[in-house]
């Protein structure tokens, strides 16, 4: 719909009407999708000078979420940490995300005991959660053990 300038049409008003009109099940996936959305927003905004973050998404078919507990994963170059037998830049640091939209309810601790064992497969820097609620709510976590605990974007991007 285009704003003419012959009425009150505003695209937030609009979206919101739409978003109150849909069915649950849609309503869960618009949520998910700003969500992921939302979380790549975070990771493009805390790439400084340097090497960049790359995001990998993991979205099925219809652009809604895939089988499996990592939502996305970022990705860059590790320039500062040199390996025995290893150049720099040889190395990758890899931190995965898991998103959450909405009121969709936290990892489990079983949840987050499959995070950790994917993380050590892969040798993750670390496992974040980002939570998004519309003008409400847009947090970071950072999996410590079996449990999260608030982070900022500089201590886990950085």
């Amino acid at each position: 719909m285009r704003n003419t300038g012959k009425g009150p049409w505003h695209p937030l008003k609009t979206m919101k009407q739409n978003v109150e009109s849909m069915s649950p099940g849609q309503k869960a996936h618009h949520t998910a999708k700003w969500a992921r959305t939302m979380a790549k927003w975070l990771v493009t905004r805390n790439s400084r000078n340097g090497v960049k973050w790359r995001l990998v998404e993991f979205g099925g078919p219809t652009k809604s979420e895939a089988c499996g507990i990592v939502d996305l994963i970022a990705i860059r170059k590790a320039h500062r940490c040199v390996a025995p037998n290893q150049k720099r830049g040889d190395l990758f640091e890899i931190i995965l995300i898991q998103t959450k939209g909405g009121s969709a309810p936290r990892p489990t601790p079983a949840d987050n005991a499959r995070l950790a064992r994917v993380a050590r497969y892969h040798r993750a820097k670390a496992v974040v959660l980002v939570e998004w609620r519309r003008k409400e709510k847009f947090e970071i976590f950072r999996l410590k053990g079996t449990r999260w605990q608030s982070a900022t974007p500089d201590e886990v991007f950085g």
